[in-house]
């Protein structure tokens, strides 16, 4: 029989990566959902860390998609992490917030000719679903005094202002495969995605 260790150590590791060793720290939502951490250099009670908050994209990042630029962001905001210092939150929002069922819907749509946005509201769904509070309690956990955020998402930067932190933005546009041009396209035309494609 196994028996846990009282009490247990936090979720906390150095793991070798092939942008280097990061540091994995696991945080838990209200849900029981985990979410990382990812960890580059000293940040606690630092000024304008370098951050990314990246949700979840099981589609891109592990099977392989090229029907977004998810997992080409991840691996930009990584290496850049790793080369400078900071922080990647990946917060367990797939396909916005909608869930990998509701997005395998979206793309069943999107194959019909309806782009990322319409795909959600064809499905009942908002655009975005994606809340911010959440790597706003992790970045202030970690003594994060204020960052300079890694994004094309004015949202993501409202969304961690109205939680009491301090934002500067970093434009983060990674090189895409062309099956994702669409995908941009509707990002910048319909979602105010600062993009320059």
């Amino acid at each position: 029989m196994n028996v846990p260790i009282h009490p247990l150590p936090e979720p906390v590791a150095t793991v070798p990566t092939r942008f280097g060793d990061l540091i994995f720290h696991a945080f838990t939502d209200d849900s029981g959902r985990d979410h990382v951490a990812i960890i580059s250099g000293e940040i606690e009670n630092q000024e304008d860390v370098l951050c990314r908050i990246h949700s979840e994209c099981l589609t891109s990042e592990v099977l392989g998609s090229l029907k977004c630029d998810c997992r080409d962001q991840l691996d930009l905001a990584l290496y850049r992490i790793a080369e400078e210092g900071g922080i990647v939150l990946y917060l367990r929002q797939e396909g916005r917030g909608i869930g990998l069922a509701n997005k395998l819907r979206a793309y069943a749509l999107q194959s019909k000719g309806a782009d990322t946005v319409d795909a959600n509201r064809l499905l009942g769904l908002e655009d975005d679903l994606r809340r911010y509070d959440f790597a706003a309690y992790v970045l202030n956990k970690l003594g994060v005094k204020s960052v300079r955020l890694m994004t094309n998402n004015p949202e993501k930067i409202s969304g961690l202002r109205a939680e009491g932190i301090k934002v500067s933005h970093e434009p983060h546009q990674a090189e895409a495969d062309g099956h994702a041009q669409g995908y941009l396209d509707a990002k910048r035309d319909r979602m105010g995605h600062l993009l320059a494609l």
